[in-house]
């Protein structure tokens, strides 16, 4: 089923025929006739293949299905927070965010320019906000446009995994798995957690996405991201975020074969230049210690990145040294292309483990993911 076939106003009214047990209770709570609110269950069961509610003479009794769906609405309704939006109206909103033009949005989703114009002004007017404002040629979201568009992205996400969960009732492993990965991730845990995953729940869309923590955290305040492997930060970036470590990863200063620097004289060290990661960054913050605690300055970085790959390739060709977990490049060492020249300082360790939002509540599969990466972080 597709989640923007869904009716909002049918959801508040299933919501509403759990609470108060009836139809003609939930036929006053969210003003619809009775024959209407009837007419609504039947083409929503119709939709998702399985009955939401026993009928009693004394009420309705919800089914597994509907104490599935209506806790995922619930949440989606809190995020969308009126009953004045409808789908169309959300969608619209969703789509020019995400395209950044109404031609875009329009190419994205397959509907007309006008039809999204009119949507995302309805909802404007319904809610009473500026939404999108005229930048030269183009347009851009205002602040409550964007605030609104992240709670939007949230709800899709709450029924996305709402769909996801009715199909496992039915025996039809489906949804999708959305994993934001940092460096460290991608060497070994990440491609070992989801092979498993995969033999287990092939029919789970997998999709991962590669980048820094600052290019993954919005994604993931979004929904479009379900959770982040990689360094933890500290301090933790923000209340509306939980971390989870799975290990401790200990870095070691790597340079080509055959680099003249030997041992693990600090002053030494300093004398060589680096490539390491901007400011800001984890490992950044345990590269500077290594110079402070020994109460020498830093040496000069000509050269700040975060990838292992270009840093792999330039510690090949120069005198160049850097900080990373041998797990990154454990191919590099047993080819003997880069070695070793020492570990870093004891107390210098990254914790890597998951961020997720706060009031995330996986879906089945999703939880099992996160098992199998606990598993696999035990041998790391």
């Amino acid at each position: 089923m597709d989640v923007f076939a869904l009716n909002l106003r049918h959801l508040r009214a299933i919501v509403e025929i759990s609470r108060c047990g009836s139809i003609s209770g939930a036929a006053t709570a969210v003003n619809l006739t009775q024959p209407a609110i009837t007419q609504a269950l039947a083409k929503l069961e119709s939709g998702i293949g399985q009955p939401l509610f026993v009928r009693r003479a004394d009420g309705m009794s919800p089914t597994p299905a509907a104490e599935l769906l209506v806790s995922r609405a619930e949440a989606a309704l809190n995020h969308i927070a009126s009953s004045r939006v409808t789908m169309a109206q959300l969608r619209a909103l969703v789509a020019l965010a995400d395209a950044g033009s109404y031609a875009g949005a329009s190419a994205a989703t397959a509907l007309s320019q006008p039809s999204l114009h009119r949507a995302v002004g309805d909802l404007s007017l319904a809610l009473r906000r500026e939404l999108v404002t005229r930048r030269g040629k183009g347009i851009a979201l205002t602040d409550a446009g964007r605030n609104l568009a992240r709670r939007f992205r949230l709800a899709l996400a709450e029924l996305t995994a709402a769909i996801s969960e009715l199909h496992a009732l039915q025996g039809r492993e489906t949804g999708r798995l959305a994993i934001g990965a940092m460096p460290l991730s991608r060497a070994r845990l990440l491609p070992a957690a989801v092979s498993a995953f995969h033999r287990l729940y092939p029919d789970v869309h997998i999709s991962i996405v590669e980048g820094a923590f600052h290019e993954l955290v919005e994604p993931l305040r979004d929904g479009a991201l379900d959770l982040i492997i990689g360094a933890v930060r500290d301090p933790a970036p923000g209340p509306d975020l939980d971390q989870t470590v799975l290990f401790e990863d200990r870095p070691v200063v790597l340079a080509r074969h055959g680099h003249p620097m030997q041992g693990s004289d600090v002053r030494r060290l300093a004398q060589y230049p680096w490539i390491v990661p901007s400011p800001g960054t984890p490992l950044r913050g345990q590269w500077e210690r290594i110079f402070c605690e020994a109460g020498i300055a830093a040496p000069r970085v000509p050269i700040e990145c975060g990838s292992v790959i270009t840093i792999r390739q330039i510690l090949m060709d120069s005198d160049f040294l850097t900080l990373l977990s041998p797990d990154q490049v454990a191919v590099e060492l047993e080819a003997g292309w880069l070695r070793r020249i020492c570990d870093a300082p004891p107390g210098l360790v990254r914790r890597i483990g998951l961020t997720t939002r706060a009031n995330w509540r996986p879906t089945a599969r999703q939880a099992s993911f996160m098992e199998l990466l606990d598993i696999h972080a035990g041998g790391s």
